[in-house]
This record gives structure tokens, C-alpha cells and sequence, in this order.
């Protein structure tokens, strides 16, 4: 199956992108890399590589890992432009995050946003992690001109995860933490029509995250054809489902 991951030329999240990049492709499915003009090198957020701040809290060493064998693959050498993107030719969509400066351009872009509301009314598997659910939020449905996610179920990063995180390093990094003026939780929240039982949190964590071995700290939510996730300690386990809702699409062909 081809798999849609449309990314910004820099600033992406490396496990959100890593991560699921090689469990799709370890079992055989096709993955195509979208930036706004074609043939564009795309890089991770660089402070994720090396440490956010004195060395910590940025990517797992796994994760980096894999990042390096992706920066080697083909297909993160030949993406194609979003406005040439047709979306009947793929199977699935996934949107990673990322918070630094650079994701304001995949997460503002109402090209993209036009072209992922186009894929959201095949009814194929959209999977969203961290500030990729921001994507989803801000694409209007083809039919009722509200958010795709107005009906939906979902998780995102959580107000309190990007707070603390921003008050933790802004006396050294500023804004780096703060993508947006606002929090990432209450734009979702006001898409979708009952945020009280729509959005799920899931549980409070700051550091523990999800392994290749081990979920205990991971937390997905799915509704449909729909998987979202919080923040790269759920990076894992999102892969993972996501693959098993490619593989039931497939099924139910």
C-alpha cells in the first residue's frame, strides 16, 4: 500500500516521522514524502538531534537511528509537491508534528489542508500525531464546510505537556515550545462539536514514553478510519496501530 506523509522543509518532529516511516516500510508498504515544492530535501528539527536543552529532552537514541537510515532512503529524496499530490493514488495519510518555527508551514498551508480534506472523504486511514491533529483540524469537509474532525473522536498534545514545556525552556529558548498563541488542545477542542466527550487526554505523563517492546506509557485514540496520538512517546504505538488499520482497509476491500 502507498502512504502519504506530507512534512515542512525543516523543524519536523524525528521520532513522529522516523518512526512510523520504518515500520511501514519493514512491512512492505510504500512510503511517499510531501513537501510544498517538489524534490525538497526535508530536515528534522535539529535541537531534537543533539538536545533541546544541555542534551535533554529530545529524540530517543532509536529513533534518531532511524532517522539517519531515512535521510539514506530514496523516497526522502524525491518527495513530490503538495498542489501535485493526488490523493486517489494513495492508501493512507499520516501527519507528523513537530513545534518548532518551521512547521508553520505545513500546518498553515490551505493547499495542503485542501488536498488532506480530499483524502479524508475517501474514507481511507488518516493517521494524526502531536501538531498533526492541528492539520486536521484546521481542513474543512468537502460536504459541511466544518473541521473533518467536527464528528470525530481524537487526542492531540496536551495543554498541560505543551505548557510545561514551554515554561520549562523559555527563560533560554523564548517561543520554542509555543508554536502558535495558541495551545494545540484548545484549537482541536474548538473543532470538534462535543469537546467534553470527544477529546480524550488520555493519561498524565511528562517523561515516560512508549518503547518498540513496551506500551505501557503509549496512548492512541482511533474512531473509524481515524488514529491520532499525543507526542512522540506515543510514536511506537501509533506505527503500529496505523499498520493494522492499513491492513484492515485492505481486508475489507
Amino acid at each position: 500500500m502507498r502512504v502519504l506523509i506530507p512534512v515542512p522543509d525543516r523543524d519536523f518532529d524525528v521520532t513522529e516521522v522516523a518512526v512510523p516511516w520504518r515500520i511501514l516500510t519493514e512491512a512492505g508498504h510504500e512510503v511517499v514524502f510531501a513537501t510544498e515544492r517538489a524534490r525538497t530535501r526535508p530536515e528534522a528539527d535539529p535541537k531534537l538531534l543533539t538536545g533541546v536543552l544541555f542534551g535533554q529532552l529530545g529524540a530517543e537514541a532509536e529513533p534518531r537511528r532511524f532517522y539517519q537510515e531515512l535521510t539514506e532512503a530514496d523516497e526522502f529524496h524525491a518527495t513530490v509537491s503538495w498542489a501535485d499530490v493526488d490523493v486517489e493514488e494513495f492508501d493512507g495519510l499520516l501527519l507528523p508534528g513537530g513545534h518548532a518555527p518551521g512547521m508553520r508551514q505545513y500546518l498553515g498551508s490551505s493547499e495542503l489542508r485542501q488536498r488532506i480534506a480530499r483524502f479524508w472523504a475517501l474514507e481511507r486511514p488518516v493517521g494524526a500525531i502531536c501538531h498533526g491533529v492541528l492539520v486536521l483540524a484546521r481542513a474543512r469537509d468537502t460536504a459541511t464546510g466544518r473541521s473533518v474532525l467536527a464528528g470525530r473522536r481524537t487526542t492531540c498534545l496536551p495543554k498541560y505537556m505543551e505548557r510545561t514545556a514551554y515554561f520549562t525552556t523559555a527563560w533560554r529558548l523564548g517561543r520554542y515550545y509555543r508554536t502558535y498563541p495558541a495551545y494545540v488542545e484548545d484549537e482541536v477542542r474548538a473543532a470538534i462539536a462535543d469537546p467534553d466527550t470527544q477529546f480524550e487526554r488520555g493519561p498524565r505523563t511528562l517523561t515516560r514514553r512508549g518503547t518498540a517492546t513496551d506500551d505501557t506509557h503509549a496512548f492512541v485514540v482511533q474512531d473509524g478510519h481515524y488514529l491520532s496520538a499525543r507526542w512522540p512517546g506515543d510514536a511506537y504505538l501509533f506505527g503500529r496501530r496505523y499498520l493494522a488499520l492499513l491492513r484492515s482497509a485492505a481486508a475489507g476491500r
